[in-house]
């Protein structure tokens, strides 16, 4: 009997995975089958030949650089809006929500993201699964290992992320065979699998990205957006900074790694993210700073440019509608209070469109990191390389060290060192750096986990709306609600999931 329901529910998911395939340009599935794809009558593997692979693999770059809503506009909601840097922009009720720390499980861009950050796992996994076993002797050992490494990356970074927001995740890491009455038991928990725990899930994500950094490519001047060995380290040292898995000398360390691979500032804050009006073009591409950058050349172009303010590369753009991921009031002061004209002016632009939904419309500000159709996004930079190496320092009361970082951040945004109190105590540096981090990476996708990871997402955010006139009333974070909502939807399908505490 147990069997049969089992079955029955395997056979309705598999119905409702093979509807959904037909409708949808990019099929998400629930189930891990789609990682192990077979030839149904000789269930064989069906990736035989090198020129497969390789499609697999141009397949899971253009992936990344499809990721527009779901790992950057939604993933900025969730670090910038989510936190104290931005507003909703728009006055819909999933962004509203996020705002206001209301979040459910029913929120639907909460669970279209889960469910994308899911897909991207199978992107990856029909690389890392499959590649070994292809029998096409024209791929290399040495194709084989670099392009593994870099779909271990991908996936051990949409995983950090996961992990971050939502806590325990499913692993799915093994291939799925055929099912059967016989071996239902055994099938079942991996086409419907429970979330694994925060500790095995970044135990995973470490031992992906040190494995991957031995056969990832090198860095490539001309190339960043390249699943690199920099960006395995990059990420190691994020990863390590966390309080599962938390090393500050392997923070150090793996920043180190990064900083060996010749990596420098430029020396201009703005041009990292200027539009040239004379080359009608990006200033800089692939730039000294940048470590992985997903790039849109002419002819690869991107649309989420729309979401937050004007087209530079179009004279004809206007503000025809309200946008995401509005500066706040609380990070305008911040920059004001520091005198950081330099780069509030790279970070915020102020126009003039027809609303007035969080300020006059005469004086509105808009994000300006992503200018124009031709705008790269900056996933990793030095900068947040070199703060968090400040931070670790700090954390270490190497007090001196995490100063001189610090400093030569602030040298290139054109101000002073911190000042002699910044070193008068553990606590104090700890705040600059953070503030730092604020500035330097404002609307870059790390505010949110700067202040979790700070033990100040709590004290910042409860504090708030008395700090910030334009935030709309927020409920009180919790040790709960810090984590997102697994989504209802997702817990429906699959029924070996768990629901979060607080939702």
């Amino acid at each position: 009997m147990k069997n049969k329901i089992y079955l029955t529910l395997l056979f309705v998911g598999l119905l409702i995975t093979q509807y959904s395939c037909d409708l949808q340009k990019d099929p998400i599935s629930d189930f891990s089958e789609l990682t192990n794809p077979r030839d149904s009558a000789n269930n064989e593997n069906e990736i035989t030949t090198k020129e497969q692979v390789v499609a697999l693999r141009n397949g899971l770059y253009s992936t990344i650089r499809d990721s527009q809503e779901n790992w950057y506009l939604d993933y900025l909601v969730y670090t910038e809006t989510h936190a104290d840097n931005a507003y909703r922009g728009t006055s819909g009720s999933e962004l509203s929500s996020l705002e206001a720390q209301s979040q459910d499980g029913i929120n639907k861009n909460i669970a279209r993201d889960w469910n994308a950050f899911l897909n991207y796992i199978v992107t990856a996994n029909r690389i890392i699964l499959n590649i070994d076993d292809v029998p096409d002797q024209s791929l290399t050992t040495a194709e084989r290992k670099q392009w593994k490494a870099e779909a271990l990356i991908f996936r051990a970074w949409i995983w950090f992320d996961m992990v971050r927001l939502w806590g325990g995740i499913p692993l799915v890491t093994q291939k799925t065979p055929n099912v059967t009455a016989e071996n239902i038991e055994e099938v079942y928990p991996l086409l419907f699998p429970a979330r694994n725990s925060v500790e095995e899930v970044y135990t995973k994500i470490i031992s992906d990205l040190q494995a991957a950094v031995i056969d990832a490519p090198d860095v490539s001047a001309d190339n960043k957006f390249l699943l690199s060995k920099a960006v395995a380290n990059a990420l190691l040292a994020r990863v390590y900074a966390e309080k599962p898995v938390r090393d500050y000398e392997k923070v150090i360390e793996y920043c180190n790694d990064v900083q060996s691979a010749g990596f420098e500032l430029v020396e201009n804050y703005g041009d990292l993210f200027a539009f040239d009006q004379n080359t009608k073009d990006v200033k800089l591409r692939n730039s000294k700073e940048s470590i992985f950058e997903i790039t849109y050349p002419a002819g690869s172009t991107n649309w989420v440019w729309m979401m937050f303010g004007l087209n530079e590369a179009d004279p004809n753009s206007v503000y025809d509608w309200a946008k995401w991921i509005t500066p706040s009031r609380d990070l305008i002061a911040a920059f004001e209070k520091e005198n950081d004209t330099e780069r509030m002016n790279a970070s915020i632009v102020w126009g003039n469109p027809s609303w007035s939904i969080h300020y006059p419309s005469n004086n509105y500000p808009f994000m300006y990191k992503t200018r124009s159709n031709l705008s790269s996004v900056i996933k990793i930079r030095l900068a947040d390389i070199l703060l968090l190496k400040a931070e670790a320092y700090a954390n270490l009361e190497k007090l001196g060290d995490a100063k001189a970082l610090v400093d030569q951040i602030r040298s290139r945004a054109k101000l002073g060192n911190l000042p002699a109190s910044a070193t008068a105590s553990k606590e104090n540096m700890k705040a600059a750096v953070l503030n730092e981090r604020r500035l330097e990476l404002a609307f870059e996708g790390q505010r949110w986990f700067d202040l979790v990871r700070n033990d100040q997402a709590i004290p910042v955010l409860n504090t708030l709306n008395s700090r910030d006139p334009g935030r709309i009333p927020m409920l009180p974070v919790t040790e709960q609600t810090i984590l997102l909502p697994i989504p209802q939807e997702a817990i429906d399908k699959n029924p070996s999931l768990t629901q979060n505490e607080g939702y």
